[in-house]
């Protein structure tokens, strides 16, 4: 059942990414971002990694794709489309990817991967939590301020102005 579930998430994980780079409009490239950081996050709990899970959903899903599309929204009228790919450079991305793929694949091939015990303490995600809203709160806190001054900013630079006013 796990190998299956495995299956899926990396299949699609893989589907978002190619369709990310094949997206020819940028908010269809953001939505297939979403499938693909989606597909990441099952990856995570099936590894029995919850706490990351837990942040591709909330810290990338939920934040940079949001900003992402937010981005986008604000600056709509500077056009939407992205960059035109001539065939040269669609040759010279297939073989630097294809070129990349067989050093990977090379790597685990010859690489002995040890297995050692799973010694996971069953409260790793609520410790964490206990510390990022304890100790580490204000800090924690500074960087959400920011974050908002951040985007009034960018919402400030992006708006339209009167065309007298310029």
């Amino acid at each position: 059942m796990a190998a299956a579930l495995f299956y899926i998430f990396a299949a699609i994980t893989l589907v978002g990414a190619i369709g990310v780079v094949m997206a020819k409009h940028i908010v269809h490239a953001a939505v297939q971002l979403l499938v693909a950081l989606l597909g990441m996050a099952g990856l995570y709990f099936l590894l029995d990694a919850e706490f990351l899970a837990a942040a591709q959903l909330v810290i990338y899903v939920g934040g940079t794709l949001v900003l992402i599309i937010f981005g986008v929204m604000l600056t709509s009228h500077l056009g939407t489309r992205l960059m035109r790919v001539g065939p040269g450079e669609t040759a010279i991305a297939v073989l630097t990817g294809l070129g990349l793929l067989a050093a990977i694949v090379t790597a685990i091939i010859h690489t002995r991967f040890p297995t050692p015990p799973p010694s996971v303490e069953p409260d790793v995600t609520r410790r964490l939590g206990v510390s990022l809203l304890g100790d580490y709160l204000v800090p924690f806190e500074i960087a959400s301020v920011l974050m908002l001054a951040v985007m009034i900013g960018a919402a400030y630079l992006a708006r339209r102005r009167p065309k007298d006013a310029a």
